[in-house]
């Protein structure tokens, strides 16, 4: 047991426990209700759009050995209810080695873009705009299929000036894999957030599904991981916003096992890490509502959070080391159930099964552990922008 300290250390450490506490909550919880606060004294912004406004639009669908997939995914484009004559289907082929091209050449009326050497995702975007002519360009993985009337949902913000994207839903399909479930619950609390950051100001990050002006697309460079990230951050300091539109949405099935979902966490921590060399803060600061949700959302998140988990743990423990009364021994007790419950959902969903009280602690504790991964990587330069397929479950869907 540690000897009683001197009284400014443990005001010190006081201290820092009660801050990376508050900074957790904030980053978890409060920043929720501060966007619910924030709205309700605003009061509600319409989120305008025209249903009837169809301009031409290219649908953007990069693939590396999609061969599996792209049948339903091509089925799923054609079934669209949108004006075909108005909407595009690209495929850009990101040096696939199996059947991806083959597949291909039983669509005619795809236009495709094929490429032995592989270069990744940002390369493959790249590549697809030079050719993009319409005014606006969706972009969509191969491995997920959107709902029949996503694209006219998304296209309809654009009829507002002020819109330069607009960001879809992210579903996880439900199946046997308890790896889905517990990403499906992150995802819907990803779109209750999304919401409030849209009724704010914007969306930072679209995920799956996003639409923008083709217009301000800028050239990506080929090293980026989180397009998505770096996309919509770029349409907001063009001066304008990304939308939010839920009733637009991918469905994705859920990835085959743990091992899988942790190879994609720590890529996308690794880019996340990325995003926020690539970013210039010194542009995000003129505009000060994208700049508080930056703050919040991403970078507190990203690169302060996974650290204080360990502080607020590692500090109570020495705090009820110098004081087992008092409100400390009762948060290191809710601290050690927590981490119980954790383990306990480790368990159930490596034996393939998941409870959702165990799944949540459980969940958290693995995405903020495959942000300090990819963060190691990211400094030891052994990141890719080529991406990495996570097995998912199949049949497709």
């Amino acid at each position: 047991m540690l000897q009683t300290v001197c009284m400014p250390l443990l005001m010190v450490m006081t201290f820092l426990f009660w801050f990376c506490l508050a900074v957790l909550f904030y980053c978890y919880i409060g920043y929720g209700l501060l966007l619910m606060l924030i709205n309700a004294i605003r009061g509600k912004r319409k989120n305008v759009s025209f249903p009837f406004y169809q301009p031409p639009v290219t649908l953007v669908i990069p693939a590396f050995n999609e061969a599996a997939v792209l049948p339903q995914k091509l089925q799923n484009a054609f079934n669209l209810s949108y004006p075909t004559h108005l909407l595009t289907i690209l495929v850009v082929a990101d040096g696939s080695d199996d059947e991806t091209g083959e597949v291909l050449r039983g669509y005619p009326q795809v236009q495709v873009l094929h490429y032995s050497q592989r270069r990744g995702k940002a390369a493959a975007l790249n590549h697809a705009l030079q050719v993009v002519q319409t005014p606006i360009v969706i972009f969509t993985d191969a491995d997920s299929l959107l709902n029949k009337d996503a694209v006219q949902r998304l296209v309809a913000h654009f009829a507002t000036e002020k819109v330069g994207g607009v960001a879809g839903e992210k579903k996880i399909r439900e199946g046997h894999s308890s790896v889905g479930k517990a990403e499906g619950i992150y995802w819907r609390y990803e779109a209750v957030m999304k919401r409030l950051d849209a009724r704010l100001y914007t969306v930072l990050g679209a995920g799956e599904l996003l639409a923008m002006r083709t217009a301000l697309y800028p050239v990506l460079d080929e090293d980026l991981i989180l397009d998505d990230l770096y996309l919509s951050m770029h349409i907001g300091l063009q001066g304008y916003t990304v939308a939010y539109e839920p009733r637009a949405y991918a469905v994705e099935a859920p990835t085959l096992s743990l091992h899988e979902e942790a190879k994609r966490k720590v890529r996308i921590a690794a880019g996340a890490f990325q995003a926020i060399e690539k970013l210039s803060l010194k542009k995000i600061v003129h505009y000060p509502e994208m700049a508080f949700q930056y703050l919040s959302r991403r970078w507190l998140r990203w690169v302060v959070c996974p650290l204080f988990i360990v502080a607020v743990l590692l500090l109570n423990v020495l705090l009820v080391a110098q004081n087992k009364n008092g409100v400390f021994p009762v948060l290191l007790l809710l601290q050690v159930l927590f981490y119980a419950a954790a383990l306990v959902g480790w368990g159930l969903i490596r034996a393939r099964k998941a409870v959702g009280w165990t799944t949540v602690p459980f969940y958290f504790l693995f995405m903020n552990f495959c942000m300090l991964k990819g963060l190691y990587l990211y400094l030891k330069g052994r990141h890719t922008a080529l991406w990495q397929k996570a097995k998912k479950e199949v049949p497709f869907f």
